[in-house]
């Protein structure tokens, strides 16, 4: 469960996301106006609030500047692959997964969920090690997206290539030393789109297993895009190449 602590951090999610509040305790001398209107907010989405003592909120959020007050967040209910392929656009011919390799940065997950969601594909896959998951920072830079995308988490990234590969996807990675670029493919047929992480890239396991390698075409002196930027490139490519 997720510990959330902070008057301007409780505040973003009682008011944008109260669904994934789970309980909220605050320090039983805590006043102000701030956390006044938190806990209005929290009776009117019927969140539980508890009176603590600070040696209680020390113990929930160790070492942290907590202000007195402390949320609790629930696990973000997690689809399966099976459930991510069986959520087709239904202006899609095909289906359109997108899978992330090392990701770590809630910030770009976010993004890339609320892209993902805007250019209809049928979800997420993320791994389960090593990267980012979704909490409320994802959520808020989600813009709520990720109540609309599934996302699924796996154990193994390859073996779940092999697994859509056997469900007919063609698999493509976005590496920018890739010969080919994106405008190359016609990408018919079911794509799955593997991103990785703006340090290093796709994994060169991950990389092995895809079918087919692009990149962006560059024509400044920064050589590479921000990952959730890419991916928005290289997914209304897809698009326009299958004509939506």
């Amino acid at each position: 469960m997720q510990v959330i602590y902070g008057i301007n951090p409780l505040m973003e999610v009682v008011l944008s996301h109260p669904a994934m509040l789970e309980k909220i305790f605050v320090a039983e001398e805590r006043g102000g106006a701030a956390v006044q209107k938190i806990l209005k907010l929290a009776a009117d989405h019927r969140i539980p609030v508890e009176c603590s003592g600070r040696d209680r909120l020390e113990k929930l959020a160790p070492r942290r500047v907590h202000q007195g007050i402390v949320g609790l967040c629930r696990e973000h209910a997690y689809a399966t692959v099976d459930e991510v392929i069986a959520h087709r656009h239904e202006k899609s011919r095909y289906d359109l997964v997108v899978l992330l390799d090392s990701v770590t940065d809630p910030q770009n997950l976010g993004s890339i969920i609320r892209t993902a969601h805007c250019c209809g594909a049928n979800g997420l896959i993320i791994p389960e090690n090593r990267a980012a998951s979704v909490t409320a920072s994802v959520a808020k830079a989600s813009a709520g997206a990720f109540q609309y995308l599934p996302v699924a988490m796996v154990v193994n990234l390859v073996r779940t290539i092999e697994y859509l590969k056997e469900r007919e996807f063609w698999i493509y990675g976005a590496d920018a030393e890739a010969q080919s670029d994106i405008r190359t493919p016609d990408y018919e047929g079911h794509v799955a789109l593997v991103m990785g992480s703006e340090g290093r890239g796709i994994r060169p396991l991950i990389r092995k297993n895809c079918d087919f390698l692009i990149s962006i075409p560059m024509r400044g002196r920064v050589a590479s895009l921000n990952v959730s930027v890419a991916a928005g490139v290289i997914l209304f490519e897809i698009l326009r190449k299958w004509g939506n």
